[in-house]
């Protein structure tokens, strides 16, 4: 019976009708939630960086497609290869964001997972003018940022945001990564600080301070978000 149950939610079908669901409940939380933002101007200074590096949390990432508010903010998101990616690919595709499958996993299984060609696409897709998404977290050590983001800035020159969207209902998860699942009818926040740029020829030293400092961002960043919806005690360490 397990073995069935977990056949059928590996189906395609079911896949799909999961993704379905999951992007049209988000667009239900966006739609009936108000949200402010940080600084309220944070679209007339980030157009002009544009195509840049936004990363933000694992688990607090539900949201972030609805940072595209127009048509002409390409976008595309790392998604993982693993099963469990391909609900969320579809949902994200369906809000009208690309994917890139792939590991941001810094590992030894970051060749076998799709790193390095996810990487490289990555590259490729800002080079062409797109926005590119990812988690910035080191996979099953949460708030813990890796230098994925830090190694795509140096090769490229696009500059990283660090971003935090939050809203003032939700359920958080007892997982690794604490993934909170938002809710409709609330008050919502979008914060983000500064740009991030990496130098071409950036030594291991300063990409090791620019890791902490984009860490340190993202924190900051969720810290004021949940202030800002009234939520200070939801900010997480």
């Amino acid at each position: 019976m397990k073995r069935l149950l977990r056949d059928l939610l590996r189906s395609s079908f079911v896949q799909r009708a999961l993704g379905v669901l999951a992007a049209e409940y988000l667009r239900l939380v966006w739609l009936t939630n108000r949200f402010v933002y940080e600084p309220p101007d944070v679209y007339g200074i980030v157009e002009p960086m544009m195509p840049a590096i936004f990363v933000f949390w694992h688990g607090q990432h539900l949201m972030t497609p609805f940072i595209r508010t127009k048509d002409s903010y390409k976008a595309k998101v790392l998604i993982s290869r693993h099963r469990d990616g391909e609900f969320n690919a579809i949902a994200v595709e369906r809000l009208g964001i690309g994917t890139i499958r792939g590991s941001g996993d810094h590992s030894g299984a970051f060749h076998r997972k799709g790193g390095v060609g996810a990487f490289k696409e990555m590259g490729r897709a800002l080079e062409e003018g797109w926005n590119v998404a990812t988690t910035a977290d080191v996979p099953k050590r949460a708030r813990v940022a890796g230098l994925g983001a830090i190694m795509l800035a140096r090769e490229t020159g696009r500059p990283i945001l660090a971003l935090a969207m939050v809203t003032s209902r939700f359920i958080r998860l007892k997982n690794w990564d604490s993934t909170t699942i938002n809710l409709p009818f609330g008050r919502g926040a979008v914060v983000g600080i500064e740009p991030v740029h990496v130098p071409p020829d950036a030594d291991a030293e300063t990409m090791e301070k620019l890791r902490q400092h984009v860490e340190y961002l993202l924190n900051e960043a969720t810290r004021r978000a949940y202030a800002a919806v009234g939520r200070p005690e939801a900010t997480l360490g």
